[in-house]
């Protein structure tokens, strides 16, 4: 449950190591360098982190210090369009890269709505979707699943996915400060396509992106520096690049806006994301 969409499959196992030995080690090397969900987690305030991610994630703040705000309005701008998506009667939620476990997750959120309301969790993250399975497992409804957001047929195929969710009936997909940690190498445009294909109409799409378009293009640089360093690459995007992910949907209003700018409620809210994040529904 990370902003993360590296592969799925675990790594190969060195030639005379167990497979317990070479996951350890696996681990380990992970944990040695920054992992882009767990320093979210960070900027959240959260402490499924490590010294690695809170030392990349402080020079990140060292750029651009409202990076903390900006994450807080992205958790924000979920619960509203989930919300949203559940008063409209959706009742299936696919989270996509949704982070480590925080407060105010998906489906505490919808079955606050409809008690019933069914959600998986994908993440490619081992830790982050054990942590999140030792959480839920007593939850009937709501499962997590390890998964690739650029493998969308696989991830849809997988049994707990299956088992869980619907296809012909309306689903929302959440793609939440997900989409820019994939280059365009990786074909984002075509894995959001895949997933619009396999859901049937009415289907709603929540997505938030960060962009470029209101940072100075040496801040830009700086950043993506920091990231090349960790689990994935920074992608930020412009309006109408972000738009495009849309294709096949009918935006609600007020549509591709800033974060803090889609339906805001009557709380007080970040309102620095440097961020765009829209809702569409499938025609």
């Amino acid at each position: 449950m990370s902003p993360d969409p590296a592969s799925a499959g675990g790594p190969p196992v060195p030639s005379g190591l167990s497979s317990a030995a070479a996951q350890a080690e696996a681990q380990a090397e992970a944990q040695g360098r920054p992992n882009v969900a767990r320093m979210y987690d960070y900027f959240l305030g959260g402490c499924h982190n490590f010294a690695p991610d809170r030392a990349a994630a402080d020079r990140v703040l060292e750029i651009l210090p409202e990076t903390r705000v900006a994450a807080q309005a992205n958790r924000h701008f979920l619960h509203r369009a989930v919300r949203h998506a559940a008063q409209r009667g959706i009742r299936q939620f696919l989270d996509i890269g949704a982070g480590l476990p925080t407060q105010g997750n998906v489906h505490e959120i919808v079955r606050a709505v409809d008690p019933g309301a069914r959600v998986v969790y994908v993440d490619n993250d081992e830790v982050a979707v054990a942590y999140a399975g030792e959480l839920l497992t007593e939850t009937d409804g709501v499962v997590v699943v390890r998964g690739d957001l650029r493998r969308p047929d696989e991830l849809l195929a997988h049994p707990a996915v299956r088992a869980t969710l619907d296809l012909t009936a309306p689903v929302a997909v959440l793609l939440a400060a997900v989409l820019h940690f994939v280059p365009d190498t990786d074909d984002p445009y075509g894995a959001v396509a895949g997933l619009r294909d396999a859901c049937a109409p009415g289907s709603h799409l929540v997505l938030s992106h960060l962009t470029v378009d209101d940072v100075p293009p040496d801040m830009v640089q700086q950043g993506e520096a920091i990231y090349r360093s960790s689990s994935a690459p920074l992608v930020p995007r412009t309006h109408a690049d972000t738009l495009r992910f849309f294709t096949g949907y009918d935006l609600v209003e007020p549509g591709l806006v800033w974060l803090a700018d889609w339906r805001p409620d009557h709380g007080a809210h970040p309102v620095v994301s440097h961020s765009y994040g829209a809702v569409g529904i499938r025609r």
